[in-house]
């Protein structure tokens, strides 16, 4: 069976393939353990974990993300706007993130994200 994009993308990340983007592993790997999150696409950048609807830029940029590491983990609705929380596992975190998720989330489409009246 063939692996899809975000199948790929998660199994790189938590194997830290030389290839894969570089995130924090206890974040990505309680990320992983979420199979709500698993279904969307994980994209690590800039000390956080951001997760998407698709697989391709531009991005959906409407779902929560976690930043920070050892002890101190933010959950931010979409595009940083608000601190949905703050807790002291990246467990807790990804479980925020599942808790902040839309009902209709994921699985990720493979692609960029449609844009509203585009051609």
């Amino acid at each position: 069976m063939t692996e899809t994009v975000v199948e790929r993308t998660w199994r790189m990340l938590v194997e830290r393939h030389p290839e894969a983007r570089r995130g924090n592993p206890e974040v990505i790997e309680a990320a992983f353990a979420e199979p709500r999150l698993r279904r969307l696409f994980p994209f690590p950048s800039h000390g956080s974990l951001t997760f998407h609807r698709n697989t391709d830029h531009p991005w959906s940029n409407d779902l929560p993300s976690i930043a920070g590491a050892e002890g101190t983990y933010r959950v931010y609705a979409a595009g940083y706007g608000e601190v949905l929380g703050e807790v002291a596992t990246p467990q807790e975190a990804a479980a925020l993130v599942v808790a902040h998720l839309p009902n209709d989330c994921g699985p990720a489409i493979e692609g960029r994200w449609p844009v509203p009246n585009s051609p």
